[in-house]
């Protein structure tokens, strides 16, 4: 008799584990196929999702975030950018003010920048966009990040009610290296993966270069 329990819950065990491991895997296909989208159709708006900015300078990260915009922008894909991100406490400059002061120093008129200085993390930077949207009568945004980061922000950007798609940048640290590639299909899967339990985000740290 206990040797069946025991039987029993070994099988219960495995068949757990086997499912854990195919939602885990089926997350990772999943943003690797999003990662490869790159989807210039119209919108109301260009969204630059923040990155690390030192003393008003963007980061590699950032910068090539924004080289994506600029050239999003001149296609005529959007008439309007966003910058969105806050600053970390001890910062002169938050996220959205140096990626609009960047943009700006690329030629974008500034009276087509939007900078929205608000958000710690990916969840509440979408909040946040979506609100300034509201306000000006915008429904919908075509996304620039890195490509792993497509998948988890179209699908919050989705939530809050932004009818969204993603462009993402080709450049930059996050696309350099096979390592950085694979670093960043797993963050992403993870931070998905917690997204969708707890409706909460979970911004991993970056650790392939900034």
């Amino acid at each position: 008799m206990g040797s069946s329990i025991l039987r029993w819950l070994g099988r219960l065990m495995l068949g757990a584990v086997l499912v854990a491991l195919l939602i885990v895997g089926g997350t990772a296909v999943r943003v690797w196929q999003v990662a490869r989208i790159d989807d210039h159709s119209t919108a109301d708006a260009i969204v630059v999702l923040g990155a690390a900015q030192y003393s008003g300078t963007p980061s590699s990260v950032f910068e090539a975030r924004l080289e994506q915009a600029a050239s999003l922008y001149r296609e005529g894909v959007a008439p309007t950018v966003i910058t969105v991100g806050g600053k970390q406490i001890g910062d002169e400059y938050t996220e959205a003010a140096s990626g609009k002061n960047y943009l700006t120093d690329e030629g974008i008129p500034a009276d087509d920048i939007i900078a929205v200085e608000q958000g710690a993390d990916t969840l509440g930077s979408i909040e946040a966009v979506h609100d300034e949207m509201a306000a000006r009568n915008l429904s919908s945004a075509v996304l620039v990040s890195d490509p792993w980061h497509s998948l988890r922000t179209r699908t919050m950007a989705r939530d809050a009610g932004i009818e969204a798609w993603t462009a993402p940048t080709r450049q930059g640290p996050a696309v350099f290296t096979r390592e950085s590639q694979l670093h960043g299909i797993a963050r992403e899967t993870a931070a998905l993966l917690w997204y969708q339990i707890t409706h909460s985000s979970a911004d991993f740290s970056y650790t392939a270069g900034q």
